[in-house]
């Protein structure tokens, strides 16, 4: 039986590659057109839609391997360029998840799975930079991780990835664009960047590292206010959250701030344990599957909890496993949240290796918060809504200018 790797969001890891070309057209000679006669005469488009139970059903079809067939004499008889049949097969996979028409739903080769496991340990080699991708493909950076080359470099949050190593990343995917950021240590990453400050692009030459990604940092502000920054959800995040909670704990802190502010997500069961070292008791999520059936309610079981006032940080990036952080701990009591209304990725992926060494992420459910809420699509409002003036993240924000943590402060030391 596979071991299946449940993510609560993160970075959404996908292969695809879109192709822009020309098409040649009408009769010979005139202005390099080209004329293939065909020996199928009139195409007959498809009037009545088929209805197939899987894909294997569809391969199985006379009309779909006629199609097929027909497809592959063409490119047999007429392709310019040299044919990768294994590239080839690969696409076929790809665009079997593709269909699904689910962004979260993808298809991972060999060489993505391994990078996929790397990348939730929280160690690998590369520049040390969280990215992310929207939903009209644009790749930009959430922030360079502390003490990365990234940082050293200058890369900055929100910068927008144009190219990597000479290659325009247009339309290209999340998992694609990671793979060729990284590379062996000691090797140098050549990046055209578009910053939305500068007039012009900006290049940087970074060279490639042995990164941790420490997702958890913590420190006492002024009137003995404990704040612990979580940037994303990992294997190893859970055992930081809570050597940074006994830590602050220890020295005698009033109350806690966690700022899961542009957390894009990850790792359920590391979510999970965090909620329950936080809560006295109670429900943390719960999932259900396409047809309404609870699969997994996950409680606080424990008996480890914060017996101290608390607020978390939120804003329109805190995502998926940062959501169920914040609905868990707003819908029980335990904290209040200040900032603006997260990201709404309400949906869980389930990584299932397959025998070959490749792998599928597909979604499998939907989470609801502990009073029963859907926040697809919807995301979650704070208790108190602030915004940080001219800027979405908060991103190495200044004190001075973090509205949003001056507000968390205020509250906090209402509730102490």
């Amino acid at each position: 039986m596979f071991k299946k790797k449940l993510l609560a969001g993160g970075l959404v890891l996908a292969l695809a590659l879109s192709a822009v070309g020309c098409s040649f057209t009408g009769d010979n000679g005139g202005g390099g057109s080209i004329n293939i006669e065909t020996d199928s005469g009139k195409t007959k488009a498809a009037e009545d839609k088929k209805e197939y139970q899987n894909v294997s059903d569809m391969l199985d079809d006379r009309d779909v391997q006629k199609k097929i067939d027909e497809i592959n004499r063409y490119i047999d008889a007429y392709f310019y360029f040299d044919r990768d049949s294994d590239r080839q097969e690969e696409s076929l996979y790809d665009g079997i998840m593709n269909g699904l028409d689910d962004p979260y739903s993808v298809y991972y080769t060999a060489e993505e799975y391994a990078d996929l496991q790397e990348d939730n340990s929280g160690e690998y080699f590369g520049i040390g930079a969280v990215v992310t991708q929207d939903a009209s493909m644009k790749v930009s950076v959430v922030r360079p991780i502390k003490g990365s080359p990234a940082e050293a470099a200058g890369l900055m949050a929100d910068d927008v990835i144009v190219e990597v190593d000479g290659t325009e990343i247009i339309d290209q995917e999340l998992t694609l664009v990671v793979e060729m950021i990284r590379g062996e240590k000691g090797t140098t990453a050549h990046l055209k960047i578009y910053r939305p400050s500068e007039d012009d692009y900006m290049e940087f030459d970074i060279q490639r590292a042995d990164v941790e990604n420490v997702t958890v940092d913590y420190k006492i502000l002024d009137d003995n206010i404990g704040y612990i920054s979580v940037t994303q959800f990992y294997g190893n995040t859970d055992e930081e959250y809570k050597e940074a909670i006994d830590d602050l704990v220890a020295a005698g802190v009033d109350g806690i701030i966690v700022d899961v502010r542009d957390n894009p997500g990850g790792l359920l069961d590391s979510v999970v344990n965090m909620c329950e070292y936080t809560l006295d008791g109670g429900n943390i999520v719960t999932t259900k599957d396409r047809d309404g059936k609870v699969i997994a309610s996950y409680d606080d079981k424990d008996g480890h909890n914060v017996a101290l006032p608390m607020v978390v940080l939120t804003n329109g990036n805190s995502a998926s496993a940062s959501e169920i952080f914040a609905g868990a701990m707003k819908d029980t009591n335990t904290a209040k949240l200040v900032g603006t209304t997260t990201f709404g990725k309400g949906i869980v992926q389930s990584v299932l290796p397959l025998s070959d060494g490749t792998a599928i992420k597909i979604t499998v459910a939907k989470y609801f918060t502990p009073s029963g809420n859907d926040i697809h699509e919807v995301g979650i409002e704070p208790d108190y809504e602030v915004e940080l003036k001219d800027r979405q993240n908060a991103v190495n924000v200044e004190y001075e200018d973090d509205l949003q943590l001056q507000k968390a402060e205020e509250v906090i030391k209402g509730m102490m």
